[in-house]
């Protein structure tokens, strides 16, 4: 059961407060360069000099005091475990030099409910970046962890990728759909995450590409999956898993009347349309998966205008056939 939100005292402002903390070593970055023949490994080469050319130190940000998070509920009033979870590690380290801990979260529930769009979410209200590994179209773990130089279209890994070419030392890395990985041969996607979820030992991280450790030990993990039971244990050992719900009736009803709005906000078309939708088609809109709303409303929008209106019906909607099997909601 969600917290309370009401007995929440905390209300400062927001604003983002950052330190700059190094991810690397520029003494070991020229060592790795210099070691180097002149004529091989070109693209090493160019990883080595951008990481001297843009230095090794990032943002490492974290909100200045407990930010506004009731949008959050509004909008995802299934993720109240989870957005709870967030704003008690913000509590404690508010108002204090200790940097933003966030323990490696697992979101587990069936596809489309918004286990996603939280993640970005997350990402917004932190001002931190973002990073997305989608492990359903991952067959090697050298994606995370990069794959040797000695390899052919050898390249960095994507946590490396992330912490040297963006501009934070605590991004939020979603790893979607985890509990899909497949494995082939000698590779494990899942490996990396063994040292990546171990604060000691992500803080010196190596991708086997640049082969220079990297500081990955404040990355912000957030995990979806629709079943655990394809997820190692030393894996849900290390994360804490949040069973998330498909919204019951009013939530979804929240949902679709808030998007509808949304939508009718952010474009000048939508001002000629009626301030909330009949009953009915939210009634049809509620049975739908909260990720493919946004597109249904859209459909309907259309198919309302060229039938001449500015006010849905229900016939404006997109079919509920194979592409959009209704989710049901809970009771």
């Amino acid at each position: 059961m969600s917290e309370d939100r009401s007995l929440a005292p905390l209300n400062h402002g927001s604003l983002p407060i950052a330190r700059m903390r190094a991810v690397y070593r520029l003494q070991e970055v020229e060592q790795r360069l210099d070691k180097l023949k002149s004529q091989e490994h070109e693209s090493l080469r160019n990883t080595y000099e951008r990481m001297l050319e843009k230095g090794a130190e990032r943002f490492q940000v974290k909100p200045g005091g407990l930010p506004a998070m009731e949008h959050l509920y509004d909008e995802m009033p299934n993720f109240g475990e989870a957005l709870d979870e967030i704003k008690r590690q913000l509590a404690l380290c508010q108002d204090s030099r200790d940097a933003l801990e966030i323990a490696p979260m697992l979101l587990l529930g069936p596809p489309g409910i918004g286990k996603t769009h939280f993640a970005r979410g997350v990402a917004r209200l932190l001002g931190t970046g973002l990073g997305f590994v989608a492990m359903s179209s991952l067959t090697a773990g050298w994606v995370l962890s990069g794959a040797s130089s000695q390899w052919k279209g050898a390249r960095p890994g994507k946590v490396f990728e992330t912490l040297v070419h963006g501009d934070y030392a605590n991004p939020v890395m979603v790893v979607d759909e985890i509990d899909k990985a497949r494995a082939e041969h000698a590779y494990d996607p899942l490996g990396a995450f063994y040292s990546l979820l171990e604060h000691d030992t992500a803080g010196a991280f190596t991708d086997e590409f640049a082969e220079v450790p990297i500081d990955a030990s404040q990355v912000i993990w957030v995990a979806t999956a629709n079943d655990e039971r394809g997820i190692p244990d030393p894996i849900l050992n290390r994360m804490n898993v949040i069973e998330v719900r498909a919204p019951d009736a009013d939530a979804a009803r929240t949902i679709a009347l808030r998007l509808y709005r949304q939508l009718r906000a952010e474009h000048d078309w939508g001002l000629r349309f009626d301030d909330t939708p009949a009953d009915a088609v939210l009634e049809v809109l509620m049975q739908v998966a909260p990720r493919e709303m946004r597109r249904a409303w859209m459909t309907a929008f259309g198919n309302a205008r060229l039938a001449g209106r500015y006010a849905i019906e229900v016939a404006d909607l997109p079919g509920t056939g194979a592409k959009r099997q209704p989710i049901g909601f809970m009771h």
